[in-house]
């Protein structure tokens, strides 16, 4: 038999089962099922309400503008980290708009090129964003513990982020991962936190593709490390 290694030798020691779950609305239950697990210090999730992609730092935009009958003029700008805009050529001050929508930029904008033009026709778009490096307007969720890299996932547009999308994105799994033990943490409106475990093992071999979760903005999913 082969000698204990230093990781289990010392759980072996110090490991304590502490079971603890919170229970999922009745969709949820049907959809993925119970579980249980050990207390572990997972961070909780942000208090974000996704009612639609907001223009923030980072974000890219692509922003139009015309007058009637002649021909328009499209530019691509980034949101600075103030939450602003300079637009070239027409517009020489910033435009305040972090945390508004693309609408109530576009009418932001034609109010300011009033004052420059008449009957300006202003259109405003997200440019498309690296998903690896970019920031979505989308929202992000968070992708912890036994990955390969740690950190923010953004959402795409299309809104289906599901679990292994989410932890492929974040370079897959570590060796020592559980498989079985994928937790996902939802903050609800009324603040309090929903958990549920995910088991990739039922989705992969199992062939369970309706039990992988779809995510919403301001998740954490956590990979749990096995013990044997």
């Amino acid at each position: 038999m082969g000698k204990l290694s230093p990781r289990l030798a010392l759980l072996s020691l110090l490991c304590v089962p502490l079971c603890g779950c919170q229970t999922l609305v009745s969709a949820w239950k049907e959809i993925i099922g119970e579980s249980s697990g050990a207390a572990i210090d997972i961070p909780e999730p942000e208090t974000m309400f996704f009612d639609g992609p907001r223009v923030k730092p980072g974000v890219a935009l692509t922003v139009q503008i015309g007058v009637p009958s002649q021909k328009s003029t499209v530019m691509d700008v980034l949101v600075d980290e103030k939450g602003e805009i300079t637009l070239p050529y027409l517009l020489t001050e910033p435009v305040e708009c972090n945390g508004i929508t693309l609408d109530a930029l576009r009418q932001k904008l034609t109010k300011a090129y009033k004052s420059f033009i008449k009957q300006p026709q202003v259109t405003v778009h997200f440019a498309p964003f690296d998903q690896k490096t970019g920031v979505s307007p989308y929202g992000t969720v968070k992708v912890l513990g036994e990955v390969a890299s740690p950190g923010p996932v953004n959402m795409p547009p299309t809104m289906d982020l599901t679990v292994t999308k989410a932890i492929q994105a974040a370079g897959g799994l570590r060796t020592f991962a559980n498989k079985r033990k994928i937790r996902v943490t939802r903050r609800l409106r009324d603040g309090s936190l929903q958990t549920v475990f995910v088991d990739l093992i039922e989705i992969g071999e199992g062939g369970r593709s309706d039990k992988d979760l779809e995510l919403k903005p301001g998740d954490v999913v956590y990979a749990h490390e096995t013990y044997w």
